[in-house]
């Protein structure tokens, strides 16, 4: 066992950063990658042992859990400084950015509600209040324009067609959709989703935009209300 050890003491086969530079970051452990991230334990421990009770601490989800835990949360764990909460708020944060910039890499044509959860997935599932994003397309579906129009709780007053079709007028859209994300994780539709679609598709046809579709992001899920044939 390696845990009371210090780093200098752990055989130097087994010690992150070595492992790493021999075999490649992908042969290593979430608890060894983070390990190589904190690069030093607290008193006592090696930052390896420390990784390891970083990652309990974010269970269920582990190493995803960390996407979840802000600066004060993980100064409350016991060898977590400032610079260590701040480190491994800024890698969630860059693994954040890179999958979305590799969403939006291969996703730029919107086609189907499946298109436009992947697009937004990895951006917006671990959000922690409500977004309603709206996403406008030409008329060969390629989105030009993405737009956050609200965050907090969604509901009709808030998302109104007014709102949603001005900002579509002024770019002058033929096809628009919005997404938004529930928190908990459960993209199933409420009473208010369903009358704010209704609304915005019977506003998309009275001046002629195509509404093409609402899709609800979930944890690793979402609902197209296009897909399930609820907009007409």
């Amino acid at each position: 066992m390696t845990d009371n050890l210090k780093t200098k003491d752990i055989p130097e086969a087994d010690r992150p950063v070595e492992k790493c530079l021999r075999t490649g970051a992908s042969g290593l452990s979430d608890a060894e990658l983070l390990a190589v991230i904190l690069r030093t334990g607290s008193r006592g421990e090696n930052s390896l042992n420390l990784a390891r009770r970083l990652l309990e601490s974010a269970r269920p989800e582990g190493i995803l859990g960390l996407l979840h835990l802000k600066g004060p949360e993980l100064r409350k764990i016991r060898g977590i400084g400032n610079v260590k909460a701040a480190e491994i708020m800024c890698i969630g944060e860059l693994s954040k950015r890179m999958w979305r910039k590799l969403a939006r890499t291969e996703v730029r044509r919107i086609q189907s509600g499946e298109d436009l959860a992947a697009f937004c997935m990895e951006d917006m599932r671990h959000l922690e209040q409500e977004e309603f994003r709206l996403f406008i397309m030409n008329n060969k579906g390629m989105l030009v324009h993405e737009e956050t129009l609200f965050r907090g709780s969604v509901n009709a007053s808030i998302a109104s067609p007014r709102e949603v079709y001005i900002e579509a007028l002024r770019w002058q859209a033929v096809s628009i959709a919005v997404v938004h994300n529930h928190p908990a994780g459960d993209p199933s539709p409420s009473p208010e989703d369903r009358r704010i679609t209704e609304q915005l598709a019977a506003a998309g046809r009275a001046i002629g935009i195509h509404f093409a579709d609402h899709v609800i992001i979930g944890d690793q899920t979402f609902f197209s209300f296009r897909d399930w044939g609820l907009i007409s």
